[in-house]
């Protein structure tokens, strides 16, 4: 490590700890009550996100379907419709996040968030209620009369206003609630414990209300009643949340980190030429309330070029940087540098929900031309196929958590949970073995239909619950343990950027999906042969062979894991330091290897 300057002297690139502790941070109460926040706040926010979910999984959970069955969009634009629209959704948390944090702060990000949330299921509502926003309905598929431009136009218009909504919603929701709590005590830390485990209940209880009951009255019943209640709902979580006005903790935007990474890659830069060694770091202690400064590392050393002061004129007469697109903190650099030390772990979770949306489109298609029959007069919604993959989800957590974790304490006095890089490798593995299994079914599937020479084959949808089922399981290894290694390979400071990335992958996914269909479909178009991919009939389609590429590609994200990403998962947990100052002087520290790893399942459902 080089060597950085810190004593007790008026240098310029040093600054005093007091023994007084800090202002706490703007805090702006909207009750005039010294109780305002706690639990008297949570009841209401709880209730609006629960409100607030059962809308929004309801749609997402079935889009796939309405698409296909009332604006008789083909397989292939269908998929890449509702994939760019996830990705779009994800991507926007990533620009709610920076408005929350620099403009409008959480409460307002939410509102406005829910507002266009509103607007966007009440357009769709209004598309399956009035018959002339959408084509007329095909009664023999796969010939069936496509929607015009402006038909598609109106739905578009609906599906960007939910993605405005998602991208106001998804970064504040548990940080607004956690804001309610003051976890600088342990009365605080064990509330805000209890706010993670009553969240994660009622948004499983809204998710299941959503995959079961309302699912069922859009495909059974019928789709304007099937969009009317989740606009119901809605509307019920934005008046919550607003009779809890009084009750909030509302803390002011206290700025983006985003324009500080911007910052540093331009200062270091400018100072590419400058050579690090004897050099003096501009190193102010931002983080005085935490008495917690991130210390330099050896890791991308390139950057440590933006925290050089090159010339005194540099800082001004209190010794802060005249100008931070020349001059950045220690902190800001280390703060950069850990994103980028989550990069290479980032690719790999990008290719693991590439499988995991395969389910969310051509899954819920094959479904759709299965025998759902369960009994003389019931029929399985498409949709209720998802509960599989939660299902498989929440056994598995169960069984780690509740069986195995005590079972390897009985037997070795302490408890022995996988790690981060051994369950991504697990989970990739998972993948691969979820779409062989797909593809399997798929065959079988197809070859049925066509020794009847009927549009819906006569095999039973039970045969495709293994591949919903892998692909919980996937998520349940893989998707989980990548967030958490980004939450806790970040700071503190930066546990919402943390998220953003998260959601930014998931997006990346969608987008990546979407083009993988695309240049197959062109690609085993050419010389008029039958494409894989593209028919509104998946029985004239040869998807098992796409669910074979998608598998070939899971295999590569495990060689590249295994072989690069996986040592950034040990390099950045051990190379990551924190430097603890303390009221009587500066000293420098170490903080030693993750502790035992952190289920965090409430991070990655509540993506769903």
């Amino acid at each position: 490590m080089e060597n950085v300057t810190s004593t007790r002297t008026n240098s310029p690139f040093t600054v005093e700890i007091e023994d007084e502790q800090p202002p706490p941070p703007s805090v702006v109460s909207t009750s005039s009550s010294k109780e305002a926040g706690g639990w008297r706040a949570i009841k209401y926010i709880i209730a609006n996100e629960s409100f607030e979910k059962l809308a929004s999984m309801s749609l997402i959970s079935n889009i796939t379907v309405y698409l296909l069955t009332n604006y008789n969009l083909g397989g292939i634009f269908v998929v890449n419709v509702v994939q760019i629209w996830s990705g779009s959704s994800n991507i926007a948390s990533i620009a709610g996040a920076f408005i929350s944090d620099s403009y409008l702060g959480r409460f307002r990000t939410l509102l406005y968030g829910s507002f266009a949330s509103f607007l966007g299921i009440l357009t769709m509502t209004l598309t399956a209620g009035i018959h002339q926003l959408r084509p007329p309905t095909c009664e023999q598929p796969p010939n069936c009369k496509e929607p015009q431009d402006w038909q598609l136009g109106v739905l578009f218009a609906a599906l960007g206003l939910l993605s405005i909504g998602a991208g106001g919603i998804r970064p504040c929701n548990i940080a607004f609630g956690a804001d309610q709590f003051d976890t600088n005590t342990e009365k605080g830390r064990t509330n805000l414990e209890r706010f993670f485990n009553w969240w994660y209940f009622s948004f499983t209880i809204a998710l299941v209300i959503a995959l079961t009951g309302v699912v069922y009255i859009q495909t059974n019943v019928s789709w304007t009643l099937g969009f009317a209640i989740p606009t119901i709902c809605l509307a019920v979580s934005i008046t919550i949340f607003l009779l809890g006005l009084h009750t909030y903790i509302c803390k002011e935007p206290q700025g983006s980190i985003f324009p500080d990474m911007a910052k540093v890659i331009v200062a270091a830069c400018r100072k590419r030429k400058l050579q690090s060694q004897g050099k003096a770091f501009y190193d102010p202690h931002l983080d005085l309330e935490n008495k917690r400064l991130v210390a330099p590392t050896d890791r991308f050393k390139f950057f440590n070029k933006a925290a050089i002061i090159a010339a005194p004129s540099e800082l001004n007469d209190q010794g802060i940087t005249k100008n931070a697109w020349r001059l950045c903190s220690l902190q800001n650099v280390e703060d950069f540098k850990c994103l980028l030390g989550i990069l290479p772990v980032w690719v790999t979770g990008i290719f693991c929900f590439v499988v995991m949306d395969q389910q969310n489109t051509f899954g819920v298609l094959q479904v759709a031309q299965t025998n759902r029959s369960l009994g003389p007069h019931f029929k399985v919604p498409p949709g209720w196929m998802n509960l599989s993959s939660m299902i498989a989800l929440s056994i598995w957590i169960y069984i780690y958590e509740c069986i195995y974790i005590p079972l390897t304490k009985r037997m070795s006095t302490r408890a022995k949970r996988l790690t981060v890089g051994q369950r991504i490798k697990i989970g990739i593995l998972l993948s691969i073995l979820c779409m062989l299994v797909a593809a399997t079914v798929e065959k079988k599937r197809r070859d049925s239909a066509l020794r009847l020479g009927s549009f819906v084959s006569p095999t039973s949808f039970a045969l495709l619950l293994p591949q919903f089922a892998l692909s919980g399981l996937n998520e349940a290894f893989a998707a989980v343990a990548i967030m958490e290694f980004f939450t806790m390979q970040m700071p503190e400071s930066m546990r919402t950027v943390a998220g953003a990335v998260f959601f930014l992958s998931m997006s990346i996914a969608n987008y990546i999906g979407s083009l993988i269909v695309t240049i197959i479909h062109k690609i085993t178009s050419l010389k008029g042969r039958t494409p894989w991919l593209g028919s509104h009939d998946l029985n004239k389609n040869r998807l098992e062979y796409y669910y074979y590429v998608i598998a070939v590609l899971g295999g590569l994200n495990f060689l590249y894991f295994n072989f690069f990403a996986s040592s950034y998962v040990i390099n950045n947990s051990k190379d990551t330091g924190t430097r603890e100052v303390q009221q009587e002087g500066s000293k420098e520290g170490r903080m030693g290897d993750n502790t035992e790893d952190e289920e965090n399942a409430i991070g990655i459902n509540g993506t769903r």
